[in-house]
């Protein structure tokens, strides 16, 4: 049975099971969801067991939709959403997804809009034809999600098209035949941290779990392999978090043929968005070739398909993927693959943090069903044990006081997603208190932009902070010691200002980036310090300092000049995203179901392989550590 004889059948089934009287005036496969249009969309909210009988009975995921025909224009609808709407809502902002019917209204006070039981938000729908959702405005501006949102209202015929194209391909015929199988191969952050790709393989699918790039070499991952080629058989592309290692190189492959879908959660879409296109500034801005252009990225726009937690979808005939929170950054996902209807089930743990921080809750570790696990093992060594959040806060304290007590200026790279805003809410706190003195705190690169996507996001942060931003009315992020750093010029004010002040600048690695315009300032002098408080992978210029080195060469203005480090190099360990050594091996010894085969990544050789042996060893799992190109057969 072809595709279209099986979506004709589906149509089928779904009039069968709607009311007569309901206008269907169209269905569709868009992406992996099936979207019923129609005219009399009141009458499916009103009817909500409807969805739930066909969700039930035909085993797919529904839509229901106005007919895109009845949509009245955005600018006729918006301006009639304010004049309905009182006055003390204070709409900030709209935006229109024609894709959905849907109209999210940002306000300051977006209860208001819903008014008493409903009644006034029912109203503006009746009226406007469109599926109105009130959401609270974020407390920063976020010109990222603005102008992801903007391009795709404005390519949204182009992005139908590729969601009806991709809904085909999930729902083609399977083969009857042959016998089934799952494989994984590595294709890049194994024995190594860094351009994380893994291709995982079914009898009916090809699936490519993360896309990184090696920050300290700018490496590829092995996509020249027969497995991967032509790109555009590949099935789909999931990216369980935005730093550059895991997602760096994906537009490269819309550069070279790949047309399919994108799946990662929204917060993930907006910060990879953003840091793909901070990373061609920077490789431009060192007079070199970036792998990519930003039309690449923009394509990519189009082809993400987002995916909150715990949220089950069709991503090929054979493979349902399910998000879960991973507590390393901002809309971090361990992917959980149910393959072939329960045949195998594997989770990637992506970069992980079993521990509950100062911004997100701990990794979930608990499925349905699971039978492999691949995680990572940054700091899997016997050794690498850090200290709580507490302690590392402690220490950041001491050396704070210490540096800005003798009148010296503490230089913090950070990597903009994660550690960022960490280290912010830590320097707040103690700023807030009085246990340090108040003085600028300075964000330089996309830190600023960074933090307002988090604002905008703050379902995916942990309760405590929720409750401090949403309930107490007491936003850490807004503090008045935050500074942005907006030009050259301010830059070039800081490092000559003979004031103490705390500077958190990327890049992470000081692989580049404006934080490397604050060394070349500060490093001969032995009032200043320079705090470490994320990993610094092997071949970086982090790294080098963090050994101690004491002579630098870095880029500056199209030559090399030689540093002599003078300045103080500390490193607070406790603020990292990853799992140390005792938390990955409670991650497993607490998981539910326990795995029966476990894969080791994402860390130097040493680690992966100390890692590999103390699981096997402690809970007789049968455990490997692959090297790149490596193929697992799974089942």
């Amino acid at each position: 049975m072809n595709t279209d004889r099986l979506f004709d059948t589906l149509r089928e089934e779904i009039r069968k099971i709607v009311p007569a009287e309901i206008d269907i005036s169209g269905i569709e496969f868009e992406g992996p969801i099936v979207v019923i249009y129609s005219k009399d969309f009141e009458k499916f909210s009103e009817d909500s067991n409807i969805t739930k009988q066909l969700a039930n009975q035909l085993r797919k995921r529904f839509d229901i939709r106005p007919d895109p025909k009845s949509l009245s224009d955005s600018d006729d609808v918006e301006a009639r959403i304010k004049e309905m709407s009182p006055a003390d809502a204070n709409i900030t902002d709209m935006f229109f997804d024609y894709d959905t019917g849907v109209v999210m209204v940002e306000a300051t006070n977006p209860h208001v809009i819903v008014g008493k039981g409903g009644q006034l938000l029912n109203e503006i729908r009746a009226d406007t034809g469109w599926n109105i959702k009130p959401v609270r405005a974020p407390p920063i501006h976020s010109k990222t999600i603005s102008d992801v949102r903007g391009y795709l209202r404005h390519n949204r015929e182009e992005r139908t098209e590729i969601l009806r194209r991709i809904g085909r391909k999930i729902s083609r015929p399977t083969l009857e035949s042959g016998e089934q199988f799952v494989r994984m191969t590595a294709l890049g952050g194994f024995r190594q941290v860094g351009r994380s790709a893994t291709l995982l393989q079914t009898k009916e699918s090809r699936i490519l779990i993360d896309s990184g790039i090696d920050p300290s070499s700018d490496g590829f991952p092995y996509f020249n392999v027969p497995e991967m080629q032509p790109l555009s058989e590949i099935d789909a592309v999931v990216i369980t978090h935005a730093h550059m290692d895991h997602c760096g190189i994906l537009p490269v492959l819309f550069k070279y043929g790949y047309d399919g879908p994108v799946y990662c959660t929204p917060p993930t879409r907006d910060l990879m968005a953003m840091l793909q296109l901070d990373f061609i500034k920077l490789i431009y801005g060192e007079a070199k070739k970036a792998p990519y252009e930003a039309s690449h990225v923009r394509n990519e726009i189009l082809h993400v398909i987002p995916i909150n937690y715990d949220k089950t979808t069709d991503i090929s005939p054979d493979v349902r993927l399910t998000f879960h929170n991973a507590g390393h950054i901002l809309g971090s996902a361990v992917a959980h693959f149910n393959i072939g209807n329960g045949f195998h089930n594997v989770a990637f743990s992506g970069d992980n943090k079993f521990e509950k921080t100062w911004l997100f809750n701990p990794a979930v570790n608990k499925f349905i069903r699971l039978e492999s696990l691949v995680i990572e093992s940054t700091y899997g060594g016997a050794k690498d044990n850090q200290p709580s959040r507490m302690e590392a806060s402690q220490e950041m304290h001491d050396l704070l006081q210490q540096a800005t007590e003798k009148g010296g200026k503490v230089l913090i790279p950070v990597f903009a997603v994660g550690r960022s805003q960490e280290v912010m809410l830590v320097i707040e706190e103690m700023m807030r208190t009085g246990r340090l003195p108040q003085m600028p705190v300075y964000l330089d690169g996309m830190i600023w932009e960074a933090t307002a996507i988090h604002t905008a996001y703050p379902e995916f942060l942990n309760s405590s902070l929720k409750t401090q931003i949403f309930q107490q009315n007491e936003n850490p992020f807004l503090s008045p010691i935050f500074r942005r750093v907006e030009t050259s010029a301010m830059r070039e004010e800081i490092c000559h200002s003979p004031d103490p002040c705390i500077v958190l600048a990327t890049s992470g690695m000081m692989t580049g980036g404006p934080v490397m315009e604050y060394f070349k300032e500060w490093a001969d002098n032995p009032l200043n310090w320079l705090l470490f408080v994320g990993y610094q992978s092997e071949g970086s210029t982090g790294r080098m300092i963090q050994r101690g080195r004491k002579d630098i060469t870095v880029h500056d203005r199209g030559r090399n000049i030689k540093l002599d480090v003078k300045m103080n190099i500390e490193t607070v360990d406790g603020f990292s995203g990853h799992s140390d050594r005792r938390q990955l091996m409670k991650y497993i010894s607490t998981m539910e179901p326990r795995p029966t085969k476990v894969i080791i990544g994402h860390g130097e050789d040493r680690k992966c392989m100390d890692l590999a042996s103390s699981i096997y060893q402690k809970y007789r799992i049968e455990t490997k550590a692959p090297l790149n190109l490596e193929t697992i057969r799974l089942k």
